[in-house]
């Protein structure tokens, strides 16, 4: 799926960062979320997914941009979302939302406090985020924990949808360690930047850690003419 990127900016006397389908939900790149949206909920036809993990191969493709913007428009159609920021290295989540992250995931799975009382409202209807919480010392260990899967059944419980932010899987393990516990997975790649071979490597590394590899969003593709073109497939 070939995905124009909208770059983030604070707004002026906030810590938030700009999320295109809230701002601007009419305009063509929030379409396109929209439409990364249906093809996620009608690739899986026999079973409803529920929890979707979103990472991408290295640093910087916009893979949290892409599952905020993908909670918003998840949330759009009146389910409850959590978005979780899983990314226990490089956390940006609350500085999206203007969030504090002083209590977050961490802290829900190594038990200091529940999980109702991590979560926080982002001003959006029906979508709550869990920030990261402090960065522990061994984030991989602790999401293949027990207490990752304990938290994923219960979160499942209150949410309609469980959407994760994971480090890039060519840099560290996480993304795999989580992504077989969930119920899909989707990888980011920019079309400017990341490499065939590092897209191949990514594919074979989430493949071999069985997980369900729903597609791949192409982002920061040119858009000639004004035309959509999108790609969206288990290939």
């Amino acid at each position: 799926m070939a995905l124009k990127r909208n770059k983030q900016k604070n707004v002026p006397g906030s810590t938030k960062r700009k999320l295109i389908t809230n701002t601007d939900p009419k305009s063509p790149i929030s379409e396109q979320y929209r439409t990364i949206r249906t093809n996620i909920l009608f690739s899986s036809v026999d079973e409803t997914l529920h929890s979707i993990l979103v990472t991408s191969t290295s640093p910087g493709e916009g893979k949290s941009t892409t599952i905020s913007n993908l909670a918003v428009v998840f949330a759009n159609q009146g389910k409850k979302v959590l978005l979780v920021d899983a990314d226990l290295r490089k956390p940006t989540m609350h500085y999206t939302f203007g969030l504090q992250n002083t209590v977050g995931l961490t802290n829900v799975l190594t038990k200091q406090t529940l999980l109702e009382d991590a979560v926080a409202k982002t001003g959006i209807e029906n979508l709550s985020a869990l920030s990261s919480g402090p960065i522990p010392p061994n984030p991989a260990e602790l999401l293949g924990s027990l207490s990752m899967k304990e938290f994923l059944a219960h979160a499942q419980e209150q949410f309609d949808y469980v959407l994760f932010d994971t480090p890039p899987v060519l840099a560290v393990t996480d993304a795999q360690v989580l992504a077989n516990q969930c119920d899909g997975v989707v990888l980011v790649v920019d079309s400017g930047r990341t490499e065939i071979e590092g897209a191949q490597k990514a594919k074979e590394l989430l493949q071999s850690a069985k997980a369900k590899l729903l597609g791949v969003v192409l982002n920061n593709q040119k858009l000639k003419d004004s035309a959509y073109y999108y790609y969206y497939g288990n290939e």
